[in-house]
């Protein structure tokens, strides 16, 4: 049997042809999975939190290191995985046929408690990143790993019986005639399929807009601010929320390469909440420490499985 080499999964990330479904996801990460066991990466644990980890490829990959993998959720073994995926789907499945009442489920009870959604999105998502990091220039992946998460999250809704696509719109500007605001949309969904009338020719009353980025670095002012600019130039309460991978990066400690820093800003997060509006849920498949510690991050910020569980159930029914 030949060995899949840094090469062949590279070729995976960029082809252009693949990830119109989850499955070519499955198969890139127990691709990626596999190649770990074979090639026998060194495996680096970080000196200042110990779960996370690197990997640091041969000289194939002129030695480069990989981005810091939580293996709290980061499931390393091709057979776990495996299994997990079969979980998921399975799980998706009850989720398209009963909504939210499939985490009612006792047969799901033990499966939610496991966290296990998490892992398997951060897994499928980090292998992808970490194929990444080993290209020459990291500019030649960055947005398209973005791109494929956006992706990812968008076939797990679909695969949940949900509307989900990207959008982009023209807003006319309200006492300037002819001047528009155009946005592109990541993501815009809604439980039941929205008819578009002249009188909700952006964004339908059911759907919800969604914002999806690998992490918040750079980026949450513009969700927010986003979710302002909607609702006044639609003059009407638009439903927005934001989803992230994680906001983790490799730092400096000491001696140490390996450490790991937050992207997260907390005080800018809540500063627009104050300033701005409140978004309608943010959700990451990695939270840090400080959003489940502190009362008023945690009472804005949860992880994806929530989201899939309870929470989008109850925002496309406003």
């Amino acid at each position: 049997m030949t060995k899949t080499t840094i090469a062949d999964l590279r070729a995976s990330v960029q082809d252009r042809s693949a990830f119109y479904n989850l499955n070519d996801y499955f198969i890139l990460g127990n691709s990626f999975l596999s190649f770990l066991q074979q090639a026998s990466l060194t495996r680096i644990i970080s000196p200042s939190q110990s779960n996370y980890i690197f990997y640091q490829y041969d000289h194939d990959a002129n030695h480069r290191i990989t981005r810091p993998l939580n293996k709290d959720l980061f499931l390393e073994s091709p057979h776990d995985f495996e299994s997990a995926r079969e979980n998921f789907l399975d799980f998706l499945n009850d989720l398209r046929r009963y909504n939210e009442r499939a985490a009612t489920l006792k047969k799901n009870r033990k499966y939610l408690a496991s966290k296990e959604i998490n892992k398997v999105i951060y897994t499928m998502q980090q292998s992808i990143g970490s194929i990444g990091d080993s290209f020459d220039n990291s500019n030649q992946s960055r947005k398209r790993i973005g791109q494929l998460f956006e992706n990812l999250v968008k076939l797990v809704l679909k695969e949940m019986g949900l509307e989900c696509e990207p959008r982009t719109i023209s807003i006319p500007i309200p006492d300037y005639e002819g001047y528009r605001m155009p946005y592109e949309l990541d993501l815009v969904f809604s439980r039941d399929k929205a008819i578009l009338t002249t009188e909700t020719e952006y964004i339908h009353q059911s759907e919800i807009v969604g914002s999806v980025k690998t992490t918040s670095k750079d980026r949450i002012d513009k969700i927010f601010l986003d979710k302002f600019l909607l609702t006044k130039l639609l003059e009407r309460k638009v439903p927005v929320i934001a989803i992230f991978l994680h906001d983790v990066q490799r730092a400096q400690r000491g001696n140490s390469i390996f450490g790991i820093a937050s992207t997260f800003k907390s005080n800018h997060f809540l500063g627009y909440t104050v300033a701005l509006n409140k978004l309608d849920g943010v959700y990451y498949v990695d939270p840090r420490p400080e959003m489940t510690v502190n009362e008023r991050l945690r009472e804005q910020i949860h992880d994806f499985q929530q989201l899939l569980v309870k929470d989008l159930w109850t925002l496309s029914s406003r």
